[in-house]
């Protein structure tokens, strides 16, 4: 799986703060809002050709990463 950390950002300054991608003002929440929608990796990096795949799948694997935190403590209560 790709870490994730070499590739989202958190700015205080960006997006309110949100995690996005590489310090651009493109928020994980995007990424992963356009991926749902029935967007391929192809789809948005043609309409962001700022993005790469790489930047995609870290999108995924820190979605996934948050998920996996968020059952831990749910499971510790």
């Amino acid at each position: 799986m790709i870490d994730f950390r070499q590739y989202i950002t958190l700015e205080a300054d960006k997006r309110g703060g949100k995690p996005c991608v590489r310090g651009l003002r493109i928020a994980v929440q995007d990424v992963l809002g356009w991926l749902a929608s029935g967007q391929t990796p192809d789809d948005i990096v043609l309409d962001y050709p700022e993005l790469t795949r790489d930047d995609i799948r870290a999108c995924l694997a820190w979605a996934a990463a948050r998920e996996q935190s968020v059952a831990w403590v749910q499971a510790a209560a």
